[in-house]
């Protein structure tokens, strides 16, 4: 009768799951109801669930739920398929859940993500690899930063909030590009970690009053820039800082 009984106890979890798969994948059932039975499954790691949730991801109403299910049962692997995908926001769903693992073999396959020509897949694919604190992610997020552009931004960010080394430098390179927020977002590292050798190649800049309306990738048209402004605003946070320093130092 015990046997009897622990079996019977045993397949509960396992009937409630397939039950849930089934509400999931009922297409007569409301979006609401859909995603409960998935939040249902979270934290289930048997392979039937797993299948299912990879399966899931291709259901704009279920990706998010089912990706994050994905990350919170460990499936690397499925997350991993799910990234090689030909639908960019199946890639994007699962770069975004990657980060997480902290894994060394995943930095490759998401710093591929970063370089995605789907900005979301992209966006989300440096949002995976700042999310390692390693400093062997350094080299994927400093070659995605001398690039530029939207992305390239966001991970000069990442790379100075690291305190990586090649930050200054990639910093100063994006200073003489032809796009104006790669300038901009190189005197914000300048203006925060450059010093006296940066003031020649500002002022040169500062020296030419010029307003730029800007075109980014994903964002359209952007609020005009002075790039001279920024330059003398870049000049006086380095002349103030250098300033503290030499006063501390004095003291």
């Amino acid at each position: 009768m015990k046997t009897l009984a622990w079996m019977v106890i045993s397949t509960v979890p396992l009937l409630a799951a397939d039950t849930a798969i089934e509400r999931m994948s009922d297409a007569r059932l409301t979006v609401s109801q859909r995603n409960t039975a998935c939040f249902e499954l979270r934290g289930q790691k048997t392979p039937d669930v797993r299948a299912a949730m990879l399966k899931a991801m291709k259901l704009d109403q279920l990706r998010a739920c089912a990706s994050t299910n994905l990350r919170v049962a460990g499936a690397v692997d499925e997350l991993k398929l799910a990234l090689a995908d030909e639908t960019p926001e199946i890639r994007a769903a699962a770069a975004l859940q990657l980060g997480s693992f902290e894994k060394p073999d995943l930095m490759e396959p998401l710093a591929k993500a970063a370089n995605d020509p789907n900005l979301l897949v992209a966006s989300n694919g440096l949002y995976g690899l700042s999310q390692y604190r390693d400093p062997a992610v350094f080299p994927y997020l400093e070659a995605i930063a001398r690039k530029g552009g939207i992305v390239g931004i966001m991970a000069l960010d990442r790379v100075y909030d690291l305190h990586d080394p090649q930050a200054l430098g990639i910093a100063r390179k994006l200073l003489g590009n032809s796009e104006v927020p790669d300038r901009v977002a190189g005197m914000r590292v300048i203006g925060l970690a450059g010093g006296k050798e940066d003031l020649p190649a500002l002022r040169e800049i500062a020296a030419k009053p010029e307003q730029v309306m800007v075109r980014q990738r994903g964002f359209g048209l952007m609020p005009s820039i002075d790039i001279s402004r920024a330059a003398k605003a870049t000049i006086a946070q380095i002349e103030t800082r250098l300033g503290e320093h030499a006063q501390v130092n004095a003291k």
